[in-house]
């Protein structure tokens, strides 16, 4: 297999609710690692239940990571990531829609001027998710 470069989203408390929201939209298989599965005495705000590592991987071959991160590692959620799903699968429309319930839509989802279809979303726990459908000539 070789190596991977994956996303791995930092919470604040919310990461099981946020992967299951990912799953439903992308489906595949999710594995929720608790703070009290492990065994670790940083759960944030002593909350055995919360993520220490999560991650969804679909049948599309796309992995999500996340976890809940604990109270000596900072949080501060920005707006310098992106996650992007890109390809001519037309079910990427349908991922769109999804991620844009309880969101924002900031692009919509239309031909760009470099002929693909493309928009941007930032979910309900505010990723912002750039979805590119090319166009097959």
């Amino acid at each position: 297999m070789g190596s991977r470069l994956n996303p791995y989203i930092a919470f604040n408390g919310n990461a099981r609710q946020a992967l299951e929201f990912y799953r439903d939209v992308l489906g595949g298989v999710l594995e929720l690692g608790t703070y009290g599965d492990f065994g670790s005495p940083e759960a944030p705000g002593g909350d055995s239940g919360t993520i220490m590592h999560g991650r969804l991987d679909t049948p599309d071959g796309f992995t999500v990571m996340a976890w809940d991160v604990p109270e000596r590692v900072p949080f501060n959620p920005g707006t310098n990531v992106a996650l992007y799903l890109g390809g001519d699968n037309p079910e990427l429309r349908d991922y769109f829609t999804k991620l844009s319930e309880g969101g924002t839509v900031t692009l919509p989802l239309a031909k760009q001027s470099w002929g693909d279809e493309a928009g941007t979303v930032v979910d309900r726990f505010g990723i912002t998710w750039m979805v590119n459908i090319r166009q097959r000539s």
